[in-house]
């Protein structure tokens, strides 16, 4: 699990462990701090090097630097302060874990590998507000290179961020074949509210159908479905919009804390849970190569 996930009231406080593991064959000195992001855009966005927001001011690490041996472990403890005085809605940000390459002979490029720890807080009084999620219009299309493509419109109607995942599958195209699944493309996140695509690209030799497509899309225990009717147009065109045959959803409920866990090569972070189960389900871990000097 790659999240620090929960519902807080004003004036809560809550700590979370971070497990930083050393995957190298060298000691290795790591940076850790929060940082700031928002989600805009269809996307999770990690503000510039060590942008500060709101979010950010409520956290204090135990540690903000350490030295872990090779194929060793350390452990930093973050504490999150809701003040009193703060306001309804959601936050966001990441602890990040940064390790610096030392240059090459006769080089001056040093490179800055992070890995972090996302978090969505949702800040309010009560239960924490419902998850949930829409799926609209289907639309098949394919590039100038005959690769298809079907793009779904996704509208969150609930009160938490959404991560998106899923697959789709093709059946009773011609000759009754069938095709899939296929992942859609990861990286979609969306704020309450909020309305965005999702993408899934195909193999190029798949014939234009007709088909019966089947479109899952899930966020935490919110799961989606729809089936529908579709043609994929000749390259270079986009098709006519689905027809939708039948809709499905299922929705489990439970408690909102976080617990998360991001890889990259020779680092790693694992951030202990000390409350409820997670709803959010894992995506890809934010993961960046910066040039020094961020």
């Amino acid at each position: 699990m790659r999240y620090i996930v929960d519902h807080l009231p004003p004036g809560t406080t809550i700590k979370r462990q971070l497990l930083i593991t050393n995957r190298t064959d060298e000691t290795r000195r790591i940076d850790v701090y929060p940082a700031a992001a928002t989600v805009e855009g269809s996307g999770f966005k990690f503000g510039e090097g060590r942008a500060a927001n709101e979010l950010t001011s409520w956290i204090t690490l135990d540690k903000s630097a350490v030295e872990v041996e090779a194929w060793g472990e350390a452990r930093v403890l973050a504490t999150v302060t809701v003040p009193p005085p703060a306001s309804r809605g959601e936050r966001y940000g990441v602890i990040w874990a940064s390790a610096k390459s030392e240059p090459r002979d006769g080089g001056e490029v040093t490179q800055i590998h992070r890995v972090g720890v996302r978090m969505y807080l949702d800040i309010g009084p009560g239960g924490e507000p419902v998850s949930d999620f829409s799926i609209g219009e289907l639309r098949p299309a394919r590039g100038p290179e005959g690769v298809p493509t079907v793009t779904a419109q996704v509208t969150n109607t609930g009160g938490r961020a959404i991560d998106l995942t899923g697959s789709i599958a093709l059946s009773d195209g011609p000759a009754d074949s069938r095709a899939g699944p296929f992942p859609v493309g990861q990286g979609v996140t969306l704020p309450p509210g909020g309305s965005g695509q999702v993408v899934a690209r195909l193999p190029a030799e798949l014939p234009n159908g007709p088909w019966k497509i089947e479109v899952n899309l899930e966020s935490g225990m919110v799961k989606r479905s729809i089936t529908a009717q579709i043609q994929f147009p000749d390259p270079g065109q986009v098709g006519e919009r689905g027809s939708v045959i039948s809709r499905m959803t299922s929705v489990w409920t439970v408690g909102a804390a976080i617990t998360g866990l991001l890889l990259l090569t020779g680092l790693a972070v694992l951030a202990r849970r000390s409350r409820r189960q997670s709803p959010r389900p894992p995506t890809d871990a934010p993961r960046e190569r910066v040039p020094a000097g961020r």
